[in-house]
């Protein structure tokens, strides 16, 4: 499955990908033409009993892809999926552990397939909608909606947009902040929240090769993530960012952080932009996070 409008996908690349995917498995090529094609193919693939997806494209294809072959819920009778980035982030790609190139990648995924090597991962959910890698409320949904904007314009989803995105949107979170109350199934609520952030593994990055760890203990083996600040100024946020680039423990009176979680909610004092993996959802007052292990088996 192609996302020809993909960042980093060509045609060239994509009918070398193609060629060398058709020298070992049966192959049929079915190109995306909106949004929500990817999901809609992806149901498709488990009605007519497929066993294998590949996808090749950014994070928001793959995550239509998953949310088509989970509609039902996980089972036996759901495809495995495969991944070649071709977005410009690439970022369930590299948490798998998957080269960034493409062509690197097609090859590490044939050997994976010759050799029968897969795994389980888990997956979060959050409003209904599955996620691979991380979601939230707030700061970080501002800065996808301002990436998403920009990149309807015609610019390109790169690094230094992303941080533009971020200094612009914290800017406006300090002036409007955000008034969150964390529910976990047992104890007492967190109240006074400004942003919450949910991870499904760890690390994970928008910035090509340096790690972002928020929550060093997530795994797609284990539970949700959480990484909340009850603060955002600008001493507190600098610490944190500093701490989750550079692989230190991230500590701070107004931290947050929590691992292993099977499920939280967070309740919003007026309606708040919500992410999944980088994908834009809307505005929402009410937002329950759980963990669905062993989701979907994945070759790699």
């Amino acid at each position: 499955m192609v996302n020809p409008e993909a960042t980093s996908t060509t045609p060239a690349g994509r009918d070398v990908i193609a060629h060398a995917l058709a020298s070992d498995v049966k192959l049929e090529v079915v190109e995306t033409g909106h949004r929500g094609h990817a999901s809609a193919l992806a149901a498709q693939a488990v009605t007519d009993r497929v066993d294998l997806v590949v996808t090749h494209g950014g994070d928001g294809t793959i995550n239509e892809v998953v949310n088509g072959l989970l509609g039902g819920g996980p089972g036996a009778d759901v495809p495995m999926l495969g991944v070649v980035p071709g977005g410009s982030a690439n970022v369930f790609a590299g948490a798998l552990g998957m080269p960034r190139d493409p062509l690197e990648a097609t090859h590490r995924l044939l050997q994976a397939i010759e050799r029968g090597h897969s795994r389980w991962v888990g997956l979060g959910r959050a409003a209904g909608r599955w996620f691979t890698f991380n979601a939230g409320l707030g700061w970080d949904a501002e800065v996808v909606a301002r990436v998403e904007r920009s990149r309807a314009k015609g610019r390109e989803a790169s690094p230094f947009l992303y941080t533009k995105s971020a200094l612009t949107s914290y800017f406006h979170e300090r002036r409007h902040p955000r008034d969150l109350t964390v529910e976990l199934p047992e104890g007492q609520p967190l109240g006074d929240v400004r942003l919450a952030f949910v991870c499904n593994t760890d690390p994970w990055t928008y910035l090509r090769s340096r790690p972002v760890r928020l929550n060093p203990g997530a795994s797609f083996d284990g539970g949700l993530g959480l990484f909340a600040l009850r603060s955002l100024r600008f001493g507190t946020v600098m610490r944190h960012i500093a701490q989750i680039l550079t692989d230190s423990d991230t500590r701070g009176g107004n931290l947050v952080r929590l691992d292993d979680v099977e499920q939280l909610r967070v309740l919003c004092a007026e309606p708040t932009p919500l992410q999944v993996d980088g994908d834009l959802l809307g505005d929402c007052t009410e937002v329950t996070f759980e963990s669905v292990p062993r989701a979907l088996r994945v070759v790699v």
